[in-house]
Formats: C-alpha cells, structure tokens, sequence
C-alpha cells in the first residue's frame, strides 16, 4: 500500500467530496448507471490482466537466463579442469585456470552491475588482473570484452597444446552460451514498455474512478468512500506491481536477485579451484542489498 499512497489520498479525497456534495446539496439526481463503471472495470481489468502477464514474463525470462548464466559458468570450470592436459603438474597451468576462472567471477558481476546501470567493476576489482582491468575498462560493453579475453585464453590453451581442436570447441560453444544470455538480458533491459498501452490503461483507470461515484452515492451514500478506496486500491496495486516487474534489471526489490546469483557463481567456481575461503568481494556487498534482492513485492 506504500506505493500507492498518493493516488489512494487522492481517490479518498474525491470519494469524500463527491458524497458531502450529493448530501448537503441533494442532487442524487444527478447519477449515471452503475452499468457503465462495471463495463468499463471489466475493460481495465482485461487490460491489467495482459500487462501483468506480459512484465510476469519479462521478469520470469530474466531469472532464467541468469539460471542458465549459473549453468554454465559451472560447466566453462569444469571443462577448463577436465580438458587441460597437465601432466606434470605446471604452475603456469594452475595460474591459467584459476585466471580463467576468476575472470568469470568477475564478468557475472560485471555484467548484473551493467544492467542495472552501474560501474562495471571497482577501480581495485580483486577477480582481474591490472592489465585486464585495463583493456576491459576501454570498452563500452565490459562483459563483452571479458569473454574476449576468454577466447584468447582458449586460443592460447589450443596453442600451447593443452587441449585439442573438439574441446576447444566444446570450450568455444559454453562462451558462446554466455555471450547468448548476455544478449538476451540486453535485449530485456532494452525493450522498453509500449508507452501507449501505459497511457491508455491509466486513462482508462482514472476514467473508472472519476465516474463510480457517481453510481455508488445515491444507493450508498458514505458507505461509498471506503469503497471506492478499496475498489480503487485493487487496480491500481495491480499496475503498479506490474510497472515494477516489467523491469528486472532496474535496482528494484522486485529486480531478478543477480549480485546474488554472482555470489552463488563466485562460491561454486572457488570451491572447484580448492579456495574455500570466504571472498573479499563477498564481503564487500552490503547487506541491504541481499534484502532488496529476495523476491517479493513491495506494494
């Protein structure tokens, strides 16, 4: 209810005038069917009905991708550990796959902060090297220039032969995912709500509003205030949760949780380079942020 706070005062202000009016001035007379405020209800309700499917669907395809994302970061470190042939147990080895790894670390974090609108990685980011912090921080789309460096590592692995052409395909085809659903999650973000569905349906709401009185007060009298509120109340929760899901990638409580998700990736690909150790970066997020980032509605 704290979301629509302002319209409810509005709409109990009007309820509240309209029913002093017709009683102190006594023009029941002056009244409309309740007919027509039930056709047009009926309208806005189908109409409501298609905008929270639709931001529902927005919303349910987001948690998705990011759900794939999960996938297949897990698969990219398994398959850099299981196809890398080092026999000899080489430093260099170990130190290519724990970059690799931390790397991917950092482009799930780098890529939920992008979409939200915000720095794509610290100025000290602790999964990347400072050379890659440099080239990555020249480019506009920072999670595109992280799977850059990707396919050059895989490339480099090919050379070094540390792996054969069909897994440096395999390699090629989880990357090629990842770059998939970052593409999925740029097109959510950047498909904006038809503007004129928006406008036509708070014409529509507005409309029903300005006229149930008019059909509630001469069979009602006072008793019509709360319910215009409560009627009112009804609609106008049912836009409003739909505005906040048809974005999930705008900072909100309702948002697709994905700093949490890029904590369950960082603690799964740690885990499977043997550091169990609790992360600086873990730390750093705040825990307000966890909060906001649980799935409810906040009405």
């Amino acid at each position: 209810m704290a979301k629509i706070k302002v319209e409810t005062s509005l709409v109990l202000i009007y309820s509240t005038l309209m029913a002093v009016w017709h009683r102190e001035l006594d023009i029941n007379h002056i009244s409309i069917p309740l007919a027509v405020p039930t056709i047009l209800g009926t309208i806005i309700s189908l109409l409501l009905a298609f905008r929270s499917n639709q931001a529902y669907d927005r919303w349910w395809e987001a948690r998705i991708i990011w759900g794939s994302i999960v996938n297949d970061s897990r698969s990219l470190m398994r398959q850099m550990q299981s196809f890398i042939s080092d026999p000899d147990y080489s430093v260099n080895v170990n130190r290519f796959i724990e970059r690799f790894g931390n790397r991917q670390i950092a482009w799930a974090y780098s890529l939920g902060r992008t979409l939200r609108g915000q720095q794509a990685f610290e100025e000290k980011e602790l999964w990347l090297t400072a050379e890659e912090r440099i080239w990555a921080g020249k480019h506009s789309n920072v999670p595109n220039a992280l799977l850059s460096l990707h396919a050059r590592d895989i490339r480099t692995a090919f050379q070094s032969e540390w792996i054969n052409p069909y897994q440096q395909v395999e390699l090629d085809r989880t990357v090629t995912r990842l770059c998939d659903s970052m593409g999925k999650c740029e097109r959510i973000k950047n498909t904006v709500f038809p503007t004129t569905y928006s406008l036509y349906i708070h014409f529509a709401l507005y409309l029903f509003i300005v006229l149930l009185p008019f059909g509630l007060t001469a069979s009602m009298g006072f008793v019509q205030v709360p319910l215009m509120v409560a009627i009112s109340s009804a609609f106008l929760l049912i836009e409003k949760m739909a505005i906040y899901l048809q974005d999930p990638f705008e900072n909100k409580p309702t948002d697709t949780p994905v700093t949490a998700i890029a904590q369950t990736i960082e603690r799964d690909l740690r885990q499977m380079m043997n550091d169990d150790t609790r992360t600086p970066q873990a730390e750093k997020q705040r825990s307000s942020e966890r909060e906001m980032e649980q799935v409810y509605y906040v009405l």
